[in-house]
């Protein structure tokens, strides 16, 4: 008797939990801010808050009907934050944030469906302000993350970012390591960083002065 009753109560729990986290990331349940709020920006892009991670509020197109992506996606902003500032067209206007990394590409090669150079975490190129740092998928996110950079040192960088869940903050600093010449962003799940030609970046550390 004693372990059905426990059966019993260990089922409703995680009924409730598995209630709880559809929830969680399809609507907003956080009462401090709603949706489509502004909640950040960077060089004047605004980043908008969106509640659950799984919540969608219709599709954003420019002017001329390239697709900037789903409101208030992370991907998104990130295309939202390349047409503004650079103009920029991805030749492959759809795709999951996980897609924007190609493992098949070579490092320092151009990925052609999003027409930017492509760099590999762990590589001897490390990410520098406005690259778009692409997070593959995990347990709880099967479609991946993506993020601008917005500052670097030689141990970190700060990355800003929409769609981080209904408490996640739209900056994060995440650690950075540089060994035997290969830089490493400290998150198992960074895949890379997608950069514009025109992103010239020189970076000093002490590691590398004469």
């Amino acid at each position: 008797m004693r372990t059905q009753t426990y059966i019993s109560a260990l089922s409703v729990l995680v009924l409730l939990l598995i209630i709880g986290y559809f929830a969680a990331v399809r609507y907003n349940i956080n009462p401090y801010h709603f949706v489509g709020e502004v909640v950040d920006e960077f060089n004047g892009v605004k980043v908008f808050y969106n509640g659950g991670i799984n919540n969608v509020s219709g599709r954003l197109l420019t002017p001329d009907g390239y697709n900037l992506g789903i409101k208030y996606q992370c991907v998104e902003f990130v295309k939202r934050y390349y047409y503004e500032r650079f103009k920029h067209k991805m030749p492959d206007a759809l795709g999951h944030a996980k897609s924007f990394f190609d493992e098949k590409i070579e490092d320092g090669a151009i990925n052609q469906h999003r027409m930017l150079i492509q760099y590999k975490n762990g590589g001897r190129i490390p990410p520098a302000p406005e690259d778009i740092l692409v997070f593959g998928p995990w347990l709880l996110n099967p479609y991946g993350h993506v993020a601008i950079v917005t500052k670097t040192t030689d141990s970190t960088i700060e990355i800003v970012q929409q769609n981080p869940g209904p408490f996640g903050s739209p900056r994060e600093v995440l650690p950075m390591e540089h060994h035997d010449g290969a830089w490493r962003v400290g998150n198992t799940r960074v895949l890379g960083w997608l950069r514009k030609k025109s992103n010239i970046f020189v970076y000093e550390t002490a590691v590398d002065s004469p």
